[in-house]
Formats: structure tokens, sequence, C-alpha cells
């Protein structure tokens, strides 16, 4: 489909030397980024007019800075931008969140699927209706922008997926050459793992549907173990919570299952709602966000509840999650989508953009984009950033970890 490009501020970045220290007084940034030096804002005092009370979606900016921008809470943001960072949109389609979640790089044809919204007021799905799967040609992305100075507005294009295929909410891979997608189900079709062929007719293969004759509640989001074919999903209620699945009859849980064996079990629990999921490169650290504060149509949004990226150490023999402590917690919204570069810095789609923490949980910067993204995901042309009716690519230094099961 093509649809008009709305404007779009492309933001460059140019830094005169590098440094890692963690206030610097004598960084220098063009227009564009903002460095934030936390000693500045530890104390506003009580006559701040910009306290965030009861919004958590709206983000911090204190500098009034007109997104999208990078906003750097610590120099060493600028090892993951590089120098000539942008942030450009790349795709869009107004009045449709076509670009929500399950997000999938395929390399060898260098193309990105994804879904659109599973429940939102914007992704027309429900009870009755299905999500859709569409997928951005990075090539054709890449030849736009060329060409263009500023937004460009690549066409998307729909997959027609099998009937099995109900609301797609995560995704990675390449597993084996196949997208490798977890569904929510939808009505009383039950959520389900499943394998799609990337190439048209597009063949499904569900690879699971219950948890020993018991539906799960609503799949979320899918990884796989690095070094492995062992992939482990999240579990959350918001299939219900959404109004388009039945009451939850299984605790919110991740899952470790064994497409080769056919094993599932549980892994890790005592969650409001478990959502993303994600590993370090050596598959010895996993981390899971948890968007209880996210309670979906019936709960609302309650700024008390997770807002939290949890992590684990991993089993090296039985693959269970262990020692369970904070990471991060999100200052705006809540961390959806969750994805590593390779030096383990971890990204999360949050309520003002998309959040980047050191391996050490500090928060360094974010891709300010002043609305709330679900996902992302690093292509050889950049970062994807998924913002429902909007798609934006951030060309960085930074590279993702290998996703693939081969």
């Amino acid at each position: 489909m093509v649809v008009s490009v709305p404007t779009v501020l492309t933001i460059a970045i140019a830094v005169a030397s590098t440094t890692t220290a963690a206030n610097s007084s004598n960084l220098t940034l063009p227009s564009g980024a903002v460095y934030i030096d936390p000693l500045g804002y530890n104390v506003v005092g009580a006559n701040y007019t910009q306290w965030r009370t009861n919004n958590s979606l709206v983000g911090f900016n204190p500098t009034n800075t007109t997104p999208p921008f990078i906003q750097v809470f610590d120099p060493s943001f600028l090892n993951v931008t590089g120098v000539n960072a942008t942030i450009r949109l790349v795709a869009s389609h107004p009045g449709f969140s076509v670009a929500h979640e399950a997000p999938i790089y395929v390399p060898d044809l260098n193309i990105v699927c994804f879904s659109s919204n599973d429940g939102g007021p914007l992704g027309y799905s429900s009870w009755y209706n299905n999500s859709v799967v569409s997928m951005l040609n990075m090539t054709a992305v890449d030849n736009a922008l060329a060409s263009a100075s500023g937004g460009v507005n690549v066409q998307i294009k729909t997959l027609n997926l099998s009937d099995t295929v109900q609301m797609v909410n995560g995704g990675t891979g390449p597993y084996k050459g196949n997208l490798l997608f977890v569904t929510s189900g939808r009505a009383l079709l039950p959520p389900s793992v499943v394998l799609v062929n990337p190439d048209p007719p597009f063949n499904t293969t569900v690879l699971l549907d219950n948890f020993y004759g018991r539906q799960f509640n609503s799949l979320n989001d899918i990884k796989i173990l690095p070094g492995t074919d062992v992939v482990f999903f999240t579990d959350p209620t918001y299939g219900w919570l959404l109004g388009f699945r039945p009451e939850p009859m299984l605790p919110s849980q991740v899952y470790r299952f064994n497409p080769s064996t056919g094993q599932v079990q549980v892994v890790a629990d005592q969650f409001v709602n478990p959502n993303g999921i994600a590993f370090t490169p050596d598959g010895k650290i996993a981390f899971v966000t948890d968007t209880g504060a996210a309670g979906g149509l019936k709960l609302g949004f309650n700024q008390t509840r997770p807002a939290t990226i949890y992590q684990y150490d991993v089993d090296p023999v039985t693959q269970s999650f262990a020692n369970r402590r904070v990471f991060a917690y999100s200052d705006s919204g809540i961390p959806d989508g969750i994805q590593l570069d390779t030096n383990k810095n971890v990204y999360s789609a949050c309520g003002d953009g998309i959040h980047v923490w050191n391996s050490g949980g500090t928060l360094i910067g974010k891709f300010f984009i002043n609305s709330t993204t679900h996902e992302l995901i690093f292509t050889n042309s950049g970062l994807l950033i998924l913002d429902e009716e909007r798609i934006y690519l951030a060309n960085v230094k930074a590279q993702g970890i290998d996703l693939s099961a081969h």
C-alpha cells in the first residue's frame, strides 16, 4: 500500500571528541542531539513546572527539545549512535497501527516482517477480526533514503497468511530459514508458536498450541537461546485484558520449548504480565520485561505496577531461569519489546521511544520519538523502530546480535 509522507525531522549528530566519562562538562554536541547531565536534574525543587504526575507516557524532556531527537544521558551512548546517526521516517500508514510488534529481519532477503496492533484502537482487530502481518523491503528503504534528504514512505506489503495464524504478537529468527512467530490467539482459537516460510505462498507450520491440553493465555514474545534451536516465550494475559481472548486459565509465565523433542516447560513465574524477552549473545543471561502497569481495556494504566526489566541467570544444564533481579525500570510507559547489541547494551521500546541501558543497567540514552513504541529490530541499514502508524530508521553504529537458529 502507498500512503502519503508526513513531515519528518532529520537528526544528525557530529561529535568532536568521544569520551566515556560518566560526567563530562566539556562534551560538545551540535543541534539535534541533547545531553542531559543527571547531576543537573537530581534536584528540581517544589516549583518545578514539569512534574510527571498522572501520565508516565509523557517522557522526561526537561530541555523541551522538539522530537524526534537523540537524548544522551551518558557520553558512552555516542558509541551506540556513532557520529553520523540520523532518525528518519521510512514508512507510514495514518489511521492504522500497521507496525506494532513481532519484527523479524531476514538478512538473505533484506526484509523485515512485523504485525499490526492486536487489540489497540487503531489495530481494528478484536474477538471477530484478526491482525495483519506485513513486510518492508530494506533495499527499497535504502534506495529511497539515498535519493531524499528527509523522510520517505516506502510501500508496506501485506502477507496473506494461513487462518491458523491468529493475532501475531511476537517474532524472531530466522529459525532454520523460516519466520518464527508467537500468536495471542483470538476468541476460542488457541495461541500458538508457528513457523512461516518468508517466500510466497508463506506456508505455515504450527509447532505448539497448548500446555498439555490447556490453552495458553495470549503468547506475546519469543527468542531463540543463542547457539541452540530451543525457544523461549512469554505468556501474559493481554488477550483477555484487551477483549479478544477468554479469561486466563494459566498463570502469567515464561516457557521453554524444544521443537526437536516437543518438550515444553515453565522456566520463570511471579509476573503481573511478562512481555519482552531477550538473551545476551553468549546465552548466559536472560531478560524479561514485566509490563504489569499496562492493564489494557479492563484495568487501565496503573503507574504503581511493574514497568520493569528483570535479569536472570540461565542454568547451563536445565536452561531454567534463576537469580531474578531488577535490571532496569522504565521512567516512561512500559518496556515492551527488548533487544541487545553486540556490546550487551539493552534496548527496549517504551512510552516515549527507545531506551538504551548499558550492561550494568544504567540508562545511557534514548531515541526520543514522543510516542509509545512497542518494538525495534536491528538490520543491516540500522535500527528499525516500530511506532504503530509509523516506522523510523536510525542508522546507528551499534549492531544487533544474531537472533537466528540455523
